[in-house]
């Protein structure tokens, strides 16, 4: 109401304005002059407070707005660190729950490789129905001595030194005959055939099944057998030798094709190489932990883990109480597969007192 009797009032001071002008009377201008002014700035007054009123209302409105949403904020983040620590909660479970599939898993790993061992003991088991442990580790040794002869016999044939040669694999060995020089060419061959011995376990039985070994490598060329063999050959035949041997490397040829030979020196060789690979599954089925052991030149004669391959020192190193007696060379290792210990074979020469 007060807002229409200042418009009011001004509207009639703009009157009396305009009347004093005419006629013109200075007196009536000013008062009416002032009394424009003065409805004017009650006018302006009004204007102010009612800007005052809308800015302090405005001012309510965003502090209210404000406050719910800060209160909304505050839920929302509340909200968030629920589901923050929901996630931890399942990033926790999912943890476990893979930790308990690895474990599953490597259970299923030893489960089958458990599983495995066991057919492969039954398997193997079945080959030491038909002979012992002591029989194997004897063939293994005559086979190495089986290939060492015709060896020799194409080095001399050949024209080799094989004093020399017999030098150049251990020096200054006392050989008690010359033809015990044998023995070292035996010792090159076993230690090249047993290096990198392993106690894996794998079947033996299919390869025991084949009375020429060769026949097992052309059946199965890409068994491990066949990998055994054909690795042997390169680390224990030097290309030197096979070459003076036959005037080529056609053997080497075929072996490094994934080839064998159907020759009689490759026969020889194969049948060596298969009673080794028998041996080392044959130990490995029967003892995870079977293992081979070396006997060091110098050493003093043992019968409790060595055996001469010249039978009439080993009765004099009984007879004398083993005290003269030392090891030259060793022919064989020996192997400690569970309860069983396989005697190194070795060359004794006696003790200079």
């Amino acid at each position: 109401m007060k807002l229409f009797d200042i418009v009011s009032a001004l509207k009639l001071a703009y009157v009396q304005l305009q009347e004093a002008h005419i006629p013109y009377n200075p007196d009536k201008i000013i008062a009416a002059d002032q009394l424009v002014v003065a409805q004017l700035e009650a006018l302006c007054k009004i204007k102010r407070a009612c800007k005052e009123r809308q800015f302090k209302n405005k001012a309510k409105f965003l502090s209210s707005a404000s406050s719910r949403l800060q209160k909304e904020i505050q839920f929302s983040e509340m909200l968030l660190e629920e589901l923050k620590s929901q996630v931890k909660s399942k990033n926790s479970e999912i943890l476990c729950l893979r930790h308990e599939l690895q474990d599953l898993e490597l259970g299923n790993v030893g489960m089958v490789e458990k599983i495995r061992q066991i057919s492969l003991e039954k398997k193997n088991a079945s080959v030491l129905g038909i002979t012992t442990l002591e029989d194997i580790f004897k063939a293994a040794s005559n086979s190495i001595h089986d290939f060492a002869k015709p060896l020799i016999s194409l080095m001399k044939a050949s024209g080799w030194d094989l004093d020399l040669a017999a030098k150049s694999i251990e020096d200054a060995v006392v050989y008690s005959k010359r033809s015990h020089k044998k023995y070292v060419f035996e010792a090159y061959i076993a230690w090249r055939m047993f290096y990198g011995f392993t106690s894996r376990c794998y079947n033996v039985e299919g390869v025991m099944r084949f009375d020429d070994p060769i026949d097992a490598l052309t059946e199965y060329p890409n068994s491990d057998f066949a990998k055994f063999c054909a690795e042997k050959y390169l680390l224990v035949v030097h290309p030197m030798l096979e070459a003076s041997f036959f005037g080529n490397l056609d053997h080497r040829t075929f072996v490094l094709s994934g080839k064998h030979p159907r020759t009689p020196f490759y026969q020889i060789f194969a049948k060596m190489a298969k009673w080794i690979w028998v041996l080392q599954g044959i130990s490995a089925s029967m003892d995870p932990k079977a293992k081979a052991f070396t006997v060091h030149r110098g050493s003093k004669f043992s019968d409790a883990y060595m055996e001469s391959v010249e039978e009439h020192m080993e009765r004099a190193a009984v007879d004398e109480e083993q005290a003269t007696l030392k090891v030259e060379l060793m022919v064989m290792p020996g192997f400690k597969i569970g309860g069983t210990l396989l005697k190194s074979r070795v060359y004794l020469s006696e003790l200079k007192s």
